[in-house]
């Protein structure tokens, strides 16, 4: 039972790093003036996308283990929804984020600032597919 419950903590962890990126970073960045947006923005997407991915690929193959181990389809509901990141990630945000990637800080302008903030939306879905998975491996560690 210990490798489902270290997917809750890999799910909960993701969650929260999505969290505090939609309710405490994106808000301070959305307060800079353009350029200074983009250009936090960029180093931020940079570590971040590499620590949420690692949490979602982590956090679905303990969902796996978990499941093989008890059976019990919670885990894999869980792990799908941790899985899920990946795709969306790479069909819903990756367009926005090669534009953002792409545009130099001293072009920034208020169409860059309208795709940060656009950026920031379509985060949010990250943040509840962590939250669901949490939820999910919530229900089957205590079940």
């Amino acid at each position: 039972m210990i490798v489902g419950h270290l997917a809750l903590v890999a799910a909960a962890l993701f969650t929260g790093a999505a969290f505090y990126i939609n309710f405490a970073e994106q808000p301070a960045r959305l307060g800079l003036p353009d350029a200074a947006a983009l250009a936090q923005w960029k180093p931020a997407y940079k570590r971040g996308f590499a620590m949420q991915a690692s949490l979602a690929l982590v956090g679905a193959g303990l969902a796996a283990a978990a499941f093989i181990q008890d059976s019990d389809w919670h885990w894999l509901a869980g792990g799908v929804l941790m899985l899920a990141n990946w795709p969306y990630t790479l069909i819903g945000i990756m367009p926005t984020n090669r534009r953002l990637l792409a545009t130099r800080e001293d072009a920034a302008d208020a169409q860059t600032r309208r795709l940060i903030a656009n950026w920031g939306q379509l985060h949010m879905v990250r943040t509840g597919l962590g939250a669901l998975a949490t939820v999910v491996f919530f229900w089957a560690a205590t079940a």
